[in-house]
């Protein structure tokens, strides 16, 4: 069974607020000590809807998987690019259009907490 290392009692963490095609979407991170990414959660403006039920039961998902060691770019890479309502414009000119808020949200932390391959040095 997976070790699984929870989030101190205090933490650092980012809240950062976001718009799909006119919904406002609010993500607040939790970070452990080393900066590492622990936990997220994703509160959406319609609260009580269906897609905040499952937008934030994700959420928890993924801060589990966070915390027995799933690399974050694997999360990523399955997430990706998850297509349902809201998508559209965001208004934010790194990742202009959302095919969903988990979409959003991944390509948020992949520009945030993953570090860009950098160039092999080939001699």
């Amino acid at each position: 069974m997976p070790v699984r290392y929870k989030m101190p009692r205090e933490r650092s963490g980012i809240t950062h607020k976001f718009t799909i095609n006119g919904v406002k979407g609010y993500l607040t991170v939790g970070q452990y000590e080393d900066g590492g990414l622990g936990e997220i959660f994703v509160k959406m403006d319609k609260q009580g809807s269906q897609v905040s039920g499952f937008v934030d039961a994700w959420a928890i998902a993924v801060s589990m998987m966070l915390q027995v060691g799933v690399p974050l770019s694997e999360i990523i890479a399955k997430f990706r690019g998850m297509h349902f309502e809201p998508s559209g414009m965001t208004g934010v000119p790194e990742t202009r259009f959302a095919q969903s808020p988990i979409d959003y949200v991944v390509r948020w932390l992949d520009m945030r907490f993953v570090e860009k391959e950098k160039p092999n040095d080939e001699t």
